[in-house]
């Protein structure tokens, strides 16, 4: 199960056939049985030499840590992995994004004499798509620049159809290879050789903002990670996965989004916030998903934190619920809203027109922990989602809330 965007989306082969990525024949190799996980042995003894970032008062959990694997070499945790990402990202911005910030809403898109009413119709389309299967999300797009706009519609198409590869109804027919030549496209993508019309809207949109190829390919990998792999060893092992299925998401978004004029923020510290809101939306994913998964014969839940708490595979796919799961279920909740605590300072420091579609989904995402408990943490027979009247009433909470101007205090940035 992978979630490449921060949004609530349901696979569907209509829009899997209208976005057109299926890209290869049907296979019957079985020979990919081994998890694709770049820090082999990782986490299973390590020492922590922690040099945290703050984020006003709390402390992220992005954290440099050393990590020692069974043969005794030294290897960087996942989470270095992914804030050395971070930092690459943060540069990038600080170098690009402050000089260009009042010129980018105004810009006009850069495209071949001829070719701009087929971008706009590349754009239009990526706007009806996000209007379809994020309805939420796209009504507080509405509230951004119109350039902001079409942008944040370009990202996310291409992170549904990346999704959708390995987790909509034709996934049976992906191979790596076809990962690898959607890989090749990105890059070709990047370099302004659009392969279609909707990767036009992307390639013209990071022609015009900060925005690093890295978190695209990391989400590709995330891809391929799920045709490998479907059971996590530790947190550390899961807590990469959910970077690259979903906490890139928060690292294209932020160049698009902007960083307030007013917000005395390091530019990391925002980028650890959008990164600690995808972690949070893709744990949450995983927990509501249990069932699903499980019937799928599918764990993202870290083996040893089942095993300590006296659980295995086979406690969850009898499921029933039980006092053992309970526990197990409060602590895996308890860490999902730890990160999304970390995320809830980083959103203020958005520009103001970009704030609302983030808190909304930050609050909508929340709730579904909370219907977790309502449900007495049976989420294999009941399926945890927030009802529209609880929709309706987070989305003028979200707003209320993205009208508020960023902290005056200055932020440490580690």
């Amino acid at each position: 199960m992978s979630a490449a965007m921060m949004w609530v989306v349901s696979p569907n082969s209509e829009v899997c056939n209208q976005l057109g990525f299926l890209e290869t024949t049907r296979t019957t190799d079985s020979s990919n049985k081994k998890g694709l996980f770049r820090l082999k042995n990782v986490g299973r003894k390590h020492r922590c030499y922690s040099v945290f970032n703050k984020v006003g008062s709390r402390r992220t959990s992005v954290a440099r840590r050393v990590v020692a694997n069974p043969s005794g070499n030294l290897a960087i945790s996942s989470e270095q992995l992914v804030y050395d990402v971070v930092l690459k990202q943060a540069a990038l911005v600080k170098k690009q994004m402050r000089s260009r910030e009042e010129d980018v809403d105004v810009k006009p898109e850069i495209v071949l004499p001829g070719n701009l009413g087929l971008l706009n119709e590349a754009y239009d389309r990526c706007g009806e798509v996000c209007a379809e299967y994020a309805k939420t999300f796209y009504l507080g797009t509405l509230l951004m620049t119109p350039e902001r706009r079409k942008a944040i519609w370009a990202i996310y198409v291409w992170c549904r159809r990346t999704d959708e590869l390995v987790d909509g109804p034709n996934a049976s027919h992906i191979t790596p290879k076809a990962l690898d030549r959607w890989e090749s496209r990105l890059e070709d993508l990047f370099n302004g050789r659009p392969f279609d019309m909707l990767g036009a809207a992307l390639s013209d949109t990071v022609s015009k903002f900060p925005v690093d190829v890295q978190p695209f390919k990391d989400m590709i990998d995330g891809m391929r990670m799920d045709l490998r792999k479907s059971r996590y060893e530790n947190f550390d092992e899961l807590y990469l996965y959910c970077y690259y299925v979903a906490g890139t998401v928060g690292l294209m978004s932020v160049p698009i989004m902007g960083i307030a004029p007013e917000s005395n923020a390091p530019t990391e510290s925002v980028y650890n916030a959008a990164l600690a809101l995808g972690i949070a939306n893709q744990l949450t994913n995983i927990l509501r998903d249990v069932g699903e998964d499980a019937r799928r014969g599918r764990v993202y839940l870290p083996q040893d934190e089942l095993a300590q708490a006296g659980l295995s595979d086979e406690d969850i796919f009898a499921m029933e619920v039980t006092d053992k799961w309970r526990s197990f279920m409060k602590k895996q909740i308890h860490r999902a809203r730890t990160f999304f605590d970390q995320a809830e300072e980083g959103v203020t420091q958005l520009s103001s027109a970009s704030r609302w579609p983030v808190w909304a989904s930050l609050l909508l995402y929340r709730q579904i922990l909370d219907e977790i408990e309502a449900n007495d943490y049976n989420h294999f027979t009941k399926r945890a989602y927030v009802s529209k009247p609880k929709k309706i009433v987070a989305l003028p909470v979200a707003y209320a809330k993205s009208l508020v101007p960023p902290s005056s205090r200055k932020l440490a940035s580690n």
